[in-house]
């Protein structure tokens, strides 16, 4: 079925449910020449609830025999007090608003004592897991019992379409292998469109410090990064830093942060929204169609960016269109990501590509159903402006969201412990120098300044957790971690087939069974101490922050060299910064009951949350503030800001002048 006929779906579902088992006593009934009387809608109520419970037993027999077939054992289910345990769902549900991002989920594995979990929601298996033997086996060594899923796709389709976070098998291939060679070492380390916007980013920081304005640092580096992926994927500079910033107390909230009020705001606003309707589909489970009866919630947002994205590929299409009439065929090396996504697109198959709202005007860009037809140039008679623009989402999705999410929180790691702003700015000083910009070999040579990307990406994962579901064919998941005893039965997890399972980086990175007693602290030295390396080399798996097996992250280098090089500069200019939590409005703050709780949101002063990717919760029309100070004997006031989830807000102040304008 195709995935956004979710609607239609969840009806067949239901009368499943309710339908066939009314049709069936009404038949028997009829048959029978029975009457009821006034007992017969207690009778059908009764006969529906007699037919489900019976048909879930039959089910749980059937897992109950292969799992003994796996010899496996079945995984521990939650109990609620409700029917399908309805009263465990309100209950997330409800803690999500006020819980520390994750807590609710680490709070159920404590409780049962496990690390991977049936939550049982509506009858219907969905497994939950920290467990990072687990995760290795979903991502790697059992990659081929799990894929995306429909359940996945139903949910993303509207949104990602047929780009390659909501495709498996060829079409996912076939992604990949078109974006690869875009992330080879001697493009990933062409530093010049780096430094371009990164400088542009440090003139709005100084500029904006020196008159004593505060601006906002996760918008800013939401604008960094997609400037710079922007020119780089398909060579044209959307400039979204030179567009209207936000003004802190004026500048409406956005679901994860401020929206500017034009088309980049439009655009942020869009994006970020569609992204909280997913995460809310997601927690909802199979039954998330029934809230979305009369409308698609994502459509509106999806036609803004769609209406974003339409241009650049109509524009791209038309570009191709006229090197071919010219007989020019560039090599791979000279092309931009778009332009080679376009000269290789093949249309697609009508099971992969299905007409949906299209902005794009040119009338030969058309959908159309024949297979592999192409020109002599590589690219079909008609190239497919659907899964060029998905894909283009897709790649602005993971480009921008992970790296700004990445530098906002090393910005406030170094806001608390200030000792980790010195070491890594003496480092950057004696590599670089006070102005040099850096080279690919001086950032490799920078071990420090990995350790303190690498701890962050530990703490915070830009992805704090990931879906998969498993194949019609139920396998066997691989005896857990040590985090907790496994008893006496020591048979590995029986995984029913066509079943969602939600696996969390963030939890099994924080476990303290695998990184110590020292796992919730910050702690960069643990990249570099050789006992606790080599305990890491033997067991990979416990640091997956870019994901792991066939389909890890391709952009994991491109990453790296971004925020390194952006930290480098950063640091050249800024040496010390600090939480101004005075500015923080009431909202933004974590709450008080998480002080009692263990790990780190007993000793947190954001708010971490969670919608696809991470970001910081802020509070509606103010602002929490960090500080950057300088060495200069002359300090200013100035703010930089995270961005944040419904209007929720947490300034950050950069509280200095740059270096630069002390040392003048």
């Amino acid at each position: 079925m195709n995935p956004n006929h979710f609607r239609l779906r969840l009806l067949l579902d239901l009368s499943k449910l309710f339908a066939v088992p009314v049709i069936v006593l009404s038949l028997f009934l009829r048959l029978s020449h029975q009457r009821l009387g006034y007992f017969i809608v207690p009778a059908h109520l009764a006969f529906v609830i007699a037919w489900a419970v019976t048909k879930r037993s039959f089910l749980d027999f059937q897992q109950y025999r292969d799992s003994q077939t796996l010899y496996a054992k079945q995984i521990p289910r939650v109990g609620g007090k409700w029917p399908g345990n309805v009263d465990v769902l309100l209950k997330m549900l409800k803690a999500f608003k006020t819980a520390y991002v994750l807590d609710v989920y680490l709070q159920l594995f404590e409780e049962y004592q496990c690390t991977t979990l049936n939550l049982y929601i509506f009858w219907a298996d969905q497994i939950i897991t920290m467990d990072h033997e687990h995760t290795k086996f979903i991502l790697a060594t059992g990659f081929n019992h799990f894929w995306r899923g429909y359940a996945q796709k139903e949910r993303m389709e509207n949104f990602l379409g047929v780009g390659i976070f909501n495709r498996d098998d060829d079409v996912w291939k076939m992604h990949r292998n078109m974006t690869r060679p875009f992330f080879a070492r001697e493009r990933i380390s062409d530093f010049d469109i780096f430094e371009r916007h990164t400088q542009r980013t440090l003139a709005i920081l100084s500029s904006h410090s020196s008159s004593h304005k505060p601006s906002e640092a996760q918008d800013l580096y939401a604008r960094f990064t997609i400037d710079a992926a922007s020119e780089f994927l398909f060579g044209k500079n959307l400039d979204t830093l030179s567009g209207d910033l936000p003004i802190p107390g004026v500048t409406p909230m956005g679901p994860k942060g401020s929206q500017t009020q034009d088309a980049w705001g439009s655009f942020t606003g869009a994006f970020e929204m569609a992204q909280q309707i997913i995460t809310g589909r997601t927690r909802i489970g199979w039954m998330w169609p029934l809230f979305e009866m009369f409308g698609d919630r994502s459509t509106p947002y999806v036609k803004v960016i769609r209406a974003w994205l339409d241009p650049l590929v109509g524009q791209a299409l038309r570009d191709h269109e006229a090197t071919k009439r010219a007989g020019v065929n560039s090599p791979i090396a000279d092309k931009t990501f778009l332009q080679h996504l376009v000269d290789s697109t093949t249309v697609s198959p009508s099971y992969l590509i299905t007409p949906r709202y299209c902005a794009l005007s040119a009338p030969f860009y058309i959908l159309t159903h024949q297979k592999n037809s192409t020109t002599d140039h590589g690219a079909s008679p008609n190239a497919d402006p659907v899964l060029i623009r998905d894909q283009l989402l897709s790649m602005l999705l993971a480009s921008r969201d992970t790296t700004a999410c990445l530098l906002t929180f090393i910005t406030y790691i170094m806001a608390t412990p200030p000792h980790v702003a010195e070491r890594l700015r003496a480092e950057v000083l004696a590599h670089c120098g006070p102005d040099a910009p850096p080279t690919y070999e001086q950032i490799r040579g920078m071990k420090y300044m990995r350790a303190v990307i690498n701890e962050t990406l530990r703490l915070f994962p830009p992805v704090p957790l990931n879906v998969r579901e498993s194949r019609a064919e139920a396998c066997a998941l691989p005896h857990p971690d040590a985090t907790y005893p496994e008893g006496d039965d020591s048979r590995p997890l029986y995984m029913p087939g066509s079943t969602t399972i939600i696996f969390l980086p963030l939890l099994f990175q924080r476990n303290r069974a695998l990184w110590g007693s020292d796992a919730d602290e910050f702690n960069p030295e643990r990249w570099l101490d050789p006992e606790r390396i080599a305990r890491f080399v033997a067991n990979p798996s416990i640091f997956g922050p870019f994901s792991a097996g066939p389909r890890i992250c391709i952009g994991q280098n491109y990453a790296y060299n971004e925020a390194s090089y952006f930290l480098v500069r950063l640091m050249q200019k800024f040496d010390r910064f600090t939480l101004a939590s005075e500015l923080q409005p009431k909202g933004s703050l974590p709450p008080p009951e998480w002080k009692e709780r263990k790990g780190r949101q007993s000793i947190e002063e954001i708010w971490p949350s969670a919608a696809l990717t991470l970001y910081v919760k802020r509070a509606r029309h103010d602002a929490c503030a960090l500080v950057a100070a300088t060495k200069a004997s002359k300090l200013i006031d100035s703010a930089l800001h995270p961005y944040w989830h419904h209007g929720l807000r947490m300034p950050m102040a950069l509280q200095g002048v740059p270096l630069g304008h002390a040392r003048g």
